[in-house]
């Protein structure tokens, strides 16, 4: 018997075929276990600051998320960027850049700590929306990328909610304002 979301995606991922990796969704894959990893730490180490739920389940997911990648990285045999390192160390120097920037930016405030939240999905958002676009046709890749995006949508919300509690308004840092009332409105 099936338990949890994460048990049915892992089947699914090992039930599709394995297809032919092009270069470019081999470097999607290594950034999206990255980037997924950046999202894990940075939401850990604002909740040691904050002890806000939200950044400690929304962590459990981003976990979720990145143990989905690391699983076609598996699959296909690929080497696994984030394997043994420790939070905040990443392999890809922009990422590197970006988490040490959203660390010191959310550890400002709680309103910036949140910020920095939605700032995340919205990059995940966007970067899964380029992927799915134009990189990835694996099928199995798409159904870890699709899902991915659903999670980043729901993380968005929940970090817009959560500023809208504190009386504050949110207006996207990366994403157009139509797309993030899509998003929201969803």
């Amino acid at each position: 018997m099936i338990n949890t979301d994460d048990e049915l995606v892992n089947i699914q991922i090992w039930a599709l075929p394995v297809e032919p990796l092009s270069e470019t969704e081999i470097d999607a894959l290594l950034f999206m276990r990255e980037e997924e990893k950046l999202a894990r730490d940075v939401y850990d180490h604002l909740f040691t600051i904050w002890s806000l739920k939200i950044f400690n389940n929304i962590s459990a997911s981003e976990q979720s998320h990145t143990d989905a990648v690391r699983t076609l990285l598996n699959k296909y045999e690929l080497e696994d960027p984030a394997i043994n390192r420790p939070p905040g160390v990443f392999v890809n120097q922009e990422l590197q850049t970006l988490y040490t920037e959203l660390i010191q930016v959310g550890s400002v405030s709680l309103e910036s700590a949140l910020k920095v939240g939605a700032a995340i999905e919205e990059i995940d958002i966007l970067d899964l929306q380029r992927e799915l676009s134009s990189n990835v046709d694996n099928e199995d890749i798409i159904l870890v990328f699709e899902n991915l995006m659903k999670g980043s949508k729901n993380h968005l919300k929940s970090f817009v909610l959560n500023l809208k509690k504190q009386n504050i308004a949110y207006v996207p840092q990366y994403l157009t304002q139509e797309e993030f009332e899509v998003i929201i409105n969803s």
